[in-house]
């Protein structure tokens, strides 16, 4: 039989103590358990971001693997603890959106997490990464029954920032999801929303910044120029032939971005 799997995305960093004594919590219940890093890396409190980088990498599991995903500013607030199922594997976070990418896209159930006999104790008001998440995380791992941990809800949260809104006939609001190593800029524009870019009149506006040649690869455009591409994401990115576009436009994660056709 295989290791069971459990995955980590924070806002943690590496700096601190914090992933360490997570991952120290999980082998204490479950020593046979492989702890994979998806990234400790998402932007302090982008709930938007930390959803976008989980939902890239969960399909490259295996089934049953549990994921955990903290990037959790409401912790130690009234909002709750959740476990989501959903293509054969298990997803523990909090309730504020940052699996919404992954139940929008896959058939699912949502427990709410209410029995603290797998919770750590005594639980801190501010590090539900260690005594809540992880240890539920490990006990699943271990073998432990998900309706086990609590009742089935549909009140769940279901936040905006899945898709843009559109504000007039040519015209559609979103963000930027994800600023990756390379300065690129993940918008919230998904290609499929937008066939035939390529053969679009198209600008995506960041800023003052409006960026309008589309791309098929990363060296098509000459050096300093903007330009609009498909990642592998499957969303439209802003980037810049080898070099950083948001270094470039002067903007951050969570940012407003502005796409118009014609």
């Amino acid at each position: 039989m295989r290791k069971p799997i459990v995955t980590l995305t924070t806002d943690f960093g590496l700096q601190d103590h914090y992933v360490g004594a997570m991952k120290g919590v999980i082998l204490g219940i479950c020593p046979q358990a492989q702890i994979v890093d998806i990234s400790h890396e998402v932007k302090p409190f982008q709930i938007s971001e930390g959803a976008f980088l989980l939902a890239q990498a969960y399909s490259c599991f295996p089934p049953k693997t549990v994921h955990v995903a903290v990037v959790d500013p409401g912790v130690g607030t009234a909002r709750r603890a959740i476990l989501l199922e959903a293509a054969a594997q298990y997803f523990v976070a909090p309730d504020n959106g940052v699996l919404a990418m992954i139940y929008s896209a896959q058939p699912h159930k949502v427990r709410a997490i209410s029995n603290q006999r797998y919770f750590r104790q005594p639980v801190s008001r501010t590090f539900h990464g260690r005594d809540i998440f992880a240890p539920v995380a490990a006990h699943l791992s271990a073998g432990l029954a998900a309706p086990r941990l609590g009742k089935r809800i549909d009140d769940y949260l279901r936040p905006g920032f899945l898709k843009p809104q559109r504000t007039g006939k040519r015209t559609w609001a979103g963000q930027i999801l994800h600023i990756d190593r390379f300065g690129n800029l993940v918008t919230n524009f998904h290609a499929s929303d937008f066939p035939d870019l390529e053969a679009l009149n198209v600008c995506v506006a960041i800023g003052p910044q409006q960026v309008s040649v589309v791309a098929r690869n990363y060296d098509e455009c000459g050096p300093g120029e903007l330009f609009l591409i498909v990642g592998s994401s499957g969303y439209v990115e802003v980037s810049l032939n080898q070099a950083s576009a948001a270094r470039a436009i002067g903007c951050e994660t969570g940012a407003p971005a502005e796409l118009m056709v014609w």
